[in-house]
């Protein structure tokens, strides 16, 4: 191995296949093995502490999950890149492991040469099989039939294209769907329930598959170029993995369940590094289908746990996904087999201005104003019909955003005329859209000024009038520290304006206070679900807005390790039952926010963006503004001076 690794730095290719080579070696993981993960196993704190002090390097070690398709068994080791050894083979009892993209693939091949699927197909008058798509989902186990307790299911739309090229999901096939063993790729049944006669659809939005009539009535005038330019190059610098910019400094990671991850963030401030974040990620993503019907009610994605959305993670382009000048990180994972692969420009890296940072025009002395630039690290999924595009940015005044843009195509049904549609939207001729939720678990770890932190719940009240507030006019903030993991399991609270603050009692800043980070929540809300019901038990994570735990290197997932074929969930809910105490050391914040998805026509056939986010910002973290020093805009820079300002 080279020595020059960071310990947070991602896996590489060649670690990859040592790990595959000593695992065929010591267990012998062949034909009939699928990979379904391998990912680094991060060092603990202290270790990457040490290495940044002396350079002493802890074991590199890698976590591969593995599957004996022979007998549906799967295997967890550990293996040291270091020494070169498996340090540990354990077998997983009554687990599925996560899907993967080759089993995906595979079963799609599979199932549109099955000749009962081409039969049962061709008797709905579908016979071109290269227009069809079998889009397979994970069974899940709200309704998993006894006889099939002990396979690993797929469960699968099917969608027929109206022609080579054109949008699958404008053509569903209602009330077909297949049931399949993704271990031997047998299909176990065909259900075929009920048909519908497919409706005139413009479902189409690549250009040359839009009807022309709709084509040239388009009144939209083409937009004159705009250049987004740095001649002087970036402002950033980019270090193998780690990135620095305008007093910050973060390492970007990557592995094959959360997609991008930032760790070690902090902020030099007048030469004194502050930590503010030690991990940032994404842990779970679940997307429930609001509608019980037939075609809809097994339609519960966690997109994280049962799939990973760094299998799913695309390459960016150049003028398309990002804008501007731009500087990539590729990111390697592997496949079924344990080989890996590069996924190029898998995360980009950029400058953006954003109209004002700070302004005031003073009647005597004229105006002061600066301009906002942010540095934003992204990274986009595919996630079948769905798009996830993630956005990390990090500002001059010490605040850091997360925004998450969710586009792609909705799932759509086709209805007999006159049928009502009452769990979705109708957006186009005989076809609904089932309204559905997109609940997103961020999992953050901050470190604000070192390990020692307490949350507490920040709250807006209304001082009662009277001698004390005689215009009834006062407001107060009440700042409550949770203690305990109850106290933490938080929700939001619009009439309050609730917050809450990561904060560390242990230090105070220049004017006598204790530094701390806000999270001001946005895209937040309820779950909305029976508390019976078995959809909710596979995520009880959704049932707060908040979580607050310690901090363990063994509790990561939300949902569970294992949310594939599952019945409840075994992660927060079950760790935050021994209600340890969050006060005064290391935490971890759980917020849960996303989209509520009650679908439009505008949302068809293709989605614009829906966006939401969340703010990380710092109360009392700095004496006052830091971007003071933030120097003004060249006037060269504008059309004329006095435009310098508008954004």
């Amino acid at each position: 191995m080279p020595d020059t690794f960071h310990p947070l730095d991602p896996l590489t290719a060649a670690e990859f296949t040592k790990v595959a080579e000593l695992l065929a070696a010591a267990h012998g993981v062949g034909d009939g093995w699928r990979y379904t993960s391998v990912e680094m196993i991060e060092p603990a704190k202290v270790e990457v502490a040490a290495f940044d002090a002396t350079g002493t390097a802890p074991d590199r070690r890698a976590l591969a999950t593995l599957l004996d398709t022979s007998n549906n068994r799967t295997y967890k080791s550990v293996v040291s890149l270091t020494d070169e050894l498996v340090l540990s083979w354990d077998h997983i009892p009554g687990v599925q492991p996560n899907f993967t993209v080759d089993e995906w693939e595979e079963a799609d091949e599979v199932l549109r040469k099955n000749p009962e699927v081409i039969a049962a197909l061709a008797k709905r008058g579908i016979t071109d099989m290269d227009l069809v798509f079998m889009d397979t989902w994970t069974y899940g186990d709200v309704v998993m039939p006894e006889k099939y307790k002990d396979r690993r299911l797929g469960w699968t739309d099917t969608w027929v294209r109206a022609a080579e090229g054109a949008n699958p999901y404008a053509g569903p096939v209602n009330g077909f769907h297949c049931v399949i063993d993704m271990n031997t790729m047998e299909l176990l049944e065909i259900e075929d329930t009920f048909t519908v006669d497919r409706p005139e659809m413009m479902g189409e939005y690549v250009p040359q598959h839009i009807p022309e009539r709709i084509r040239k009535a388009s009144t939209r005038e083409p937009l004159q170029p705009l250049n987004i330019t740095q001649p002087e190059g970036v402002s950033f610098t980019l270090e193998g993995n780690l990135l620095k910019w305008q007093n910050w400094s973060l390492r970007v990671g990557f592995n094959y369940r959360e997609g991008m991850t930032l760790h070690a963030v902090s902020y030099n401030d007048n030469g004194n590094v502050r930590s503010v974040a030690n991990r940032m990620s994404f842990a779970e993503m679940m997307v429930p289908y609001r509608d019980h019907c037939t075609d809809h009610y097994r339609r519960t994605a966690f997109d994280i746990g049962e799939w990973g959305i760094g299998f799913m993670t695309t390459s960016l382009e150049l003028g398309c996904d990002c804008l501007g000048e731009i500087r990539y990180l590729d990111a390697v994972l592997h496949n079924s087999k344990g080989e890996p692969y590069t996924i190029k420009n898998a995360i980009c890296i950029h400058e953006e201005d954003n109209a004002v940072l700070w302004k005031h025009v003073d009647h005597h002395a004229g105006a002061e104003v600066r301009r906002m630039r942010r540095l934003t690290v992204s990274f986009h999924v595919t996630v079948a019909n769905y798009e996830y595009l993630t956005y990390w940015r990090f500002y001059q005044d010490g605040n850091i955003e997360c925004e998450v843009r969710a586009t792609g195509i909705m799932v759509v049904s086709n209805f007999p005329e006159g049928q009502a549609h009452p769990h979705g939207t109708l957006v186009d001729n005989r076809t609904y859209a089932p309204y559905h939720q997109h609940f997103l678990v961020a999992r953050l770890d901050l470190d604000v000024d070192g390990t020692e932190n307490t949350v507490y719940a920040s709250e807006t009240e209304i001082e009662p009038m009277g001698p004390d507030n005689p215009y009834g006019l006062s407001l107060r903030q009440r700042n409550t520290p949770l203690r305990t993991e109850a106290e933490g399991k938080q929700d939001m609270n619009f009439q309050t304006q609730r917050a809450w603050k990561v904060v560390n009692d242990n230090v105070r800043n220049g004017i006598g206070t204790a530094p701390a980070y806000k999270l001001v929540p946005g895209g937040a809300f309820p779950a909305m679900f029976d508390p019976n019901s078995p959809v909710l038990a596979r995520c009880r994570a959704i049932e707060h807005t908040v979580w607050v735990t310690p901090n363990s290197p063994d509790e990561r997932w939300p949902a569970g390790e294992f949310v594939t074929q599952s019945k409840e969930d075994t992660g927060l809910p079950m760790w935050t039952e021994a209600n340890r105490s969050i006060e005064n050391t290391d935490v971890v914040l759980w917020y849960v926010f996303g989209i509520h998805h009650i679908t439009r026509p505008e949302d068809w056939p293709i989605m614009p963006v829906d966006t939401v986010n969340f703010w990380l910002k710092p109360v009392g973290f700095f004496d006052r503004n830091p971007s003071i020093d933030v120097a003004p805009t060249p006037p060269k820079a504008c059309h004329t001076s006095s435009n310098c300002e508008e954004g």
